[in-house]
């Protein structure tokens, strides 16, 4: 157990008090500090009060629920979130990353596999943080501008919001501009899975950017799709 991993701490939205506290001990164990909320007005508030290193945020919740909850905070919270629900429907998962979830898990879920989706998750963090004193830390094309030690992005001047998830896929994509980028990699690189033919994550992740960067939804040439391959960002359109 390192002392960086003992810092993080994840707020755990969960109002099943025995599952909460059983993942509690568990994450615990694994040397984080762990909050757990029961209600989803709530979490709105000390989300944005605490600014926890991840939020686990379950879908079934009293007052709010998750999807209330995912939608408010993604105005002021960048961390990543990770969705948990006991309902396995495509469409829970598609509505949860539509609205800026970075993951979702569907229960029963495996100690061994959350602890490993929470890895991915915080490490994408940490290798920004630490890609320092380079000019790397800074893509500029035309009004578009991407700083990767804050995290921020600019548009003609004016800050855009992402989400955790939505930078990286920009970033990467920004990296390799004018070159393609596959789901495959994307996917490998985001959520630390191999790419089963099925995951719509990236494509939501890819339709939210296009909307906020302004591009054409319809005839996009910002961030442009290649059929049956992957994505590709166009320097030369922004």
């Amino acid at each position: 157990m390192t002392s960086e991993i003992a810092t993080k701490h994840i707020m755990l939205v969960e109002d099943d008090m025995s599952l909460a506290e059983w993942f509690s001990d568990y994450l615990t164990e694994h040397g984080y500090l762990v909050t757990i909320v029961n209600r989803g007005d709530m979490a709105i508030e000390l989300i944005e009060l605490d600014k926890p290193d991840l939020v686990i945020l379950d879908i079934m919740l009293p007052v709010k629920d998750g999807f209330d909850v995912c939608k408010a905070v993604r105005g002021f919270y960048y961390g990543p979130i990770l969705m948990m629900t006991a309902r396995d429907h495509e469409m829970d998962e598609i509505l949860g990353l539509e609205l800026g979830a970075d993951d979702y898990l569907t229960k029963p879920v495996k100690p061994r596999v959350l602890i490993s989706r929470i890895k991915a998750l915080l490490r994408r963090i940490e290798i920004n943080k630490t890609q320092l004193g380079t000019d790397e830390n800074n893509i500029n094309f035309g009004e578009l501008c991407i700083d990767s030690h804050s995290r921020t992005i600019s548009l003609s001047s004016n800050t855009v919001a992402l989400s955790s998830n939505e930078f990286d896929v920009l970033w990467l994509l920004a990296k390799n501009a004018n070159a393609l980028v596959s789901r495959q990699s994307l996917i490998s690189e985001l959520r630390g899975i191999e790419y089963d033919g099925f995951d719509r994550s990236v494509d939501i992740i890819i339709s939210r950017l296009r909307k906020k960067l302004g591009d054409n939804a319809t005839a996009p040439y910002r961030i442009k799709t290649v059929w049956g391959k992957g994505y590709l960002l166009a320097k030369d359109a922004w």
